[in-house]
């Protein structure tokens, strides 16, 4: 179906259509994702863990790094929705993707996408350390690669998604020469698993027994499965975290409390309290469900505060 068949179709959307310049400067930012910006925050994370967070060249570091693999995500976003715009029209909610919706033309999205992609990587050889630069190209090829293919795979599209956050937490140490504990990369890895199979398990159930469900797999996973996954990783973050707090000599003498070990406490109830939203099929997108959870926001604001004393053994 083209995109002025959909206009056809829809008379309000043919009224209401955006003019051009204005109109599409603004789809082409809501296809980039804002709100999955959040995501790239994670590049803080190596840094934060290290203690090494707090200083104008780290800080200034780790905001370029941010900006690149952002430019790279949104590369992705506009090259999946091109790929995807007949399949998301289809669908309840993402036919108002602007691509689907046609206030960014298929083409534009394709060639937007690209250059974003041939550029962060290019920035990030030339003002940052090459493994950035290796990492964001990994990213985008991996990426490119699922949108295309990989995203049809049992398993591996889960492995994907869940190495794509895990490459947002290692980009930032690798940034800054900070060597990545094992502790870290197990806590990382299995907690992003822990909550993309929350998501997965979230969409096949409000997507069962309906029309126009775009990812194909959700028809092929079962929701006991996906629920096994989501639980089984939880299981190995919380158990990869407590081995991290409670290894001996991690207590600092001159520590008040012994912060490192007291925050297991507050890390167990955010994945608790996450687990609740998993357990409803309600955890979709990992950072709307922070955001709208005071509860949780709560529980994650104690636990990043135990922890900084941790690091800064306090």
């Amino acid at each position: 179906m083209t995109d002025t068949a959909l206009l056809d179709r829809h008379p309000d959307r043919r009224q209401t259509a955006p003019s051009p310049g204005g109109g599409l400067l603004r789809g082409l930012l809501r296809t980039a994702r804002p709100k999955q910006w959040v995501k790239n925050v994670l590049v803080i994370a190596a840094p934060a863990a290290a203690g090494e967070l707090f200083s104008w060249p780290a800080l200034t570091r780790l905001a370029l790094v941010f900006a690149l693999f952002t430019a790279c995500a949104a590369a992705v976003y506009l090259v999946n929705d091109a790929r995807d715009a007949e399949a998301d029209r289809a669908h309840p909610t993402k036919c108002r993707r602007p691509v689907a919706a046609g206030q960014v033309p298929v083409p534009v999205a394709y060639a937007v996408g690209t250059a974003l992609g041939v550029l962060a990587p290019v920035a990030a050889a030339r003002l940052c350390p090459p493994q950035v630069a290796v990492v964001l190209t990994a990213y985008l090829g991996m990426q490119l690669a699922y949108c295309v293919s990989l995203k049809h795979v049992l398993v591996v599209d889960l492995v994907v998604v869940t190495t794509g956050f895990l490459m947002r937490a290692v980009v930032g140490g690798l940034a800054l020469g900070i060597p990545l504990s094992r502790w870290f990369l197990i806590t990382t890895g299995f907690g992003a698993l822990f909550m993309v199979a929350a998501k997965r398990y979230s969409e096949a159930v409000q997507m069962a027994g309906k029309e126009g469900a775009t990812r194909a797999l959700l028809t092929e996973y079962t929701t006991g499965y996906l629920r096994f996954v989501w639980q089984l990783a939880a299981g190995v973050a919380v158990l990869g975290y407590c081995l991290w707090a409670l290894e001996e000599g991690g207590v600092p003498h001159a520590s008040v409390l012994p912060w490192r070990q007291l925050s297991v406490v507050a890390f167990v109830l955010a994945v608790l309290r996450y687990a609740v939203f998993a357990d409803r099929g309600t955890a979709g997108e990992p950072e709307e469900v922070v955001l709208r959870d005071r509860a949780l926001a709560l529980i994650g604001l104690v636990w990043a505060t135990m922890y900084a004393l941790a690091v800064a053994d306090w």
